[in-house]
């Protein structure tokens, strides 16, 4: 079947009666390809057939689906022509796992975080109608999507469209009976059935013509049949707001679902079609353990083992979650925050051992953080775990809510830097311009796993004000653990003199600054090393120190050099009347693609051997 979609739209060349077989084939080239390159799973088993049904209703590219989030459009890309770019799947200049119009027109969105959909499908669908078009627009979004505010925000903007918008809802939690189901996906298509609405229609004029009673009666059958919806239909809400709700249906049944989505495409309004589906499906080891496979790396097909598992190495989310574990074994007034990513974040052993303080907000990063600033006030101390690409989406809140207050609450900034195959919308490379602008806020950077754990212990000890310590993805370094200094607030370490020109390296690139250090070394150059600990307050004492022994000071990390620490030292060197010369390395004006660490950072010039030979001809210049 795969070998005759070539282009969009070759689906509708498929008889109905290969449908399930094309499905068993789409999955089993997911299974196979991913297990190869890594990739998100479970989520993209789950919608093959809801995929493949949309399809069969659209006509790409001229109809448009918009995939909230977005890593689960796997199928939709193989149903665009796009199955021989799967062996790049979320490789170093090779197919993104995630929606790109740039690979495709296909695409109608880049997509990566979550909730907004249903937003960028109303604003398709207004512009359609402005243009006199009238075009198909779909917007797929999850149900743990759903528990994103923005998401509610357009459902309350979209129940005002006087023209057609269809928004699947996939629900991969299995939370809705069969007996209920099957009822509502009755009582949905007759809803939406034109008979149906003329037959109503028709019957209340009638009634409002009887004398004396017509109203009346009219208004208690409209009351009765209010009544009866609210008991066996569960989309209720949506229908309360103004949207039609089509639902709960089998979203593995496509013939279902294409009936569905026709009816739906019918009405002039948003409607709601909920379709019913089971993440890893087809695949028993995702289906069994769905979560682990939503994000993975390669694996055994056979049996669904990591191929490249290291359980055994201390990761940088390891040391977080066993600070917390001890902490909050001695303090009561520690509590965790989650946005939905509990194992993600470290806090899954938290939420298990302290269950009355672990709190999972779903995916809200916005109420997670006013959240935290109201158990401050309240005498907790509040700790916060966030992925930084994620944390962007509250910056309104930790401005605001959090900082204006100095409220003392920790921000555990997971995943900042690069973070590779996720690409883009996951780089977590705006941390330091984004957090160190707002007063009252401390941001600290660890080199290695020793620090984070005492940082954290100091911050959730001492700090007196917002927090936010940011931390990489995957292992944690050891490097210069024997040389640990004792914290003091907003005090740098110096650990290496030198005299030719001096690096301070923040955080998780610290070992690429170390790297040129050495190299540079065996070529006879004296580089001296720094660790700056504090992003904000930097140590100013240090840095003029350093500026009357070196005249040429290097600042590296692993973030945009607009508004990074390197543009703070600079300007502060220059306030104060420096003479010597400056050189910044990091990421300039863009953003980053997809790709392992050690790829990216070599094409950004930041790792250690790149940032050896500039400094190196700098030396020569």
């Amino acid at each position: 079947m795969l070998e005759q979609i070539k282009e969009a739209n070759d689906i509708k060349l498929i008889d109905p009666s290969e449908y399930r077989e094309l499905a068993r084939e789409i999955r089993r080239f997911l299974v196979r390809k991913v297990s190869r390159t890594g990739g998100h799973l479970a989520s993209n088993l789950g919608v093959v057939e809801l995929t493949m049904a949309m399809h069969l209703c659209c006509d790409l590219p001229e109809n448009k689906i918009v995939w909230d989030v977005g890593h689960q459009c796997y199928t939709h890309k193989i149903l665009t022509g796009r199955q021989d770019a799967f062996d790049s799947l979320r490789q170093y200049g090779g197919m993104s796992g995630f929606p790109k119009r740039g690979e495709s027109e296909c695409d109608a969105m880049d997509t990566g975080h979550s909730s907004t959909s249903i937003s960028a499908a109303l604003g398709l669908a207004k512009a359609r109608d402005l243009q006199g078009r009238h075009n198909k627009i779909f917007a797929v979004i999850g149900d743990g999507a759903l528990s994103g505010g923005m998401a509610y925000e357009a459902l309350n903007n979209a129940a005002r469209l006087r023209s057609n918008m269809i928004i699947v809802l996939n629900d991969n939690q299995m939370s809705i009976s069969k007996n209920v189901g099957g009822m509502s996906n009755y009582l949905g298509k007759i809803r939406t059935d034109t008979n149906y609405t003329e037959l109503k229609q028709d019957v209340e004029n009638a009634l409002e013509k009887l004398p004396h009673f017509g109203n009346r009666l009219t208004e208690r059958i409209r009351g009765v049949k209010d009544l009866i919806k609210r008991i066996f239909i569960p989309g209720m809400l949506f229908e309360d707001m103004g949207i039609t709700y089509i639902g709960p249906i089998d979203g593995h049944d496509i013939g279902q679902m294409v009936t569905a989505f026709n009816s739906a495409s019918k009405l002039n309004a948003a409607v709601i079609v909920h379709v019913v589906t089971q993440k890893g499906k087809g695949y028993p080891p995702a289906q069994k353990d769905p979560s682990s496979f939503h994000g993975v790396g390669p694996f055994r097909v056979s049996d669904g083992t990591l191929l490249h598992s290291k359980k055994d190495v201390p990761t940088y989310t390891k040391v977080f979650q066993n600070v917390m574990l001890e902490t909050m074994e001695d303090r009561e007034d520690v509590v965790a925050i989650s946005a939905a990513m509990p194992t993600g974040t470290g806090l899954s052993a938290v939420a298990e051992q302290y269950p009355d303080r672990f709190f999972d907000v779903g995916i809200a990063e916005e109420h997670a953080v006013t959240f935290a600033a109201g158990l401050a006030l309240g005498g907790s101390r509040p700790v916060v775990a966030l992925y930084s690409t994620f944390l962007q989406r509250a910056y309104d809140q930790i401005l605001h809510d959090v900082c204006i207050g100095s409220l003392p609450v920790v921000f555990a900034v997971d995943r900042a830097g690069l973070v590779g195959s996720d690409g883009e919308t996951h780089q977590g490379i705006f941390d330091i311009p984004y957090l160190s602008m707002i007063p009252n806020v401390t941001v600290m950077a660890p080199i290695n796993g020793r620090e984070l754990k005492e940082m954290l212990k100091d911050a959730l000890h001492h700090a007196k004000g917002p927090t936010a310590i940011k931390y990489s993805r995957g292992e944690a370094l050891s490097l210069y653990e024997d040389q640990f200094e004792e914290l003091h607030y907003g005090k740098g370490q110096v650990i290496k003199e030198g005299s030719d020109a001096v690096i301070i390296g923040v955080g998780n690139i610290f070992d690429e600054a170390d790297q040129a250090v050495k190299i540079l070394g065996e070529e006879g150059y004296n580089i001296g090393l720094v660790n700056p600990r504090y992003i904000k307050p930097f140590d100013k004492e240090m840095i003029l120190d350093l500026a009357g022994k070196y005249d040429k000071i290097i600042t590296v990390e692993e973030g945009v050099l607009n508004g990074g620490f390197g543009m703070m030292i600079n300007e502060f060197l220059s306030e104060n009347d420096y003479k010597g010369k400056v050189r910044c390395f990091g990421i300039d004006d863009r953003f980053v693609e997809h790709g392992s660490v050690s790829e990216l950072r070599k094409m950004l010039k930041i790792d250690g051997e790149s940032i050896a030979d500039s400094i190196r001809q700098w030396m020569k210049e």
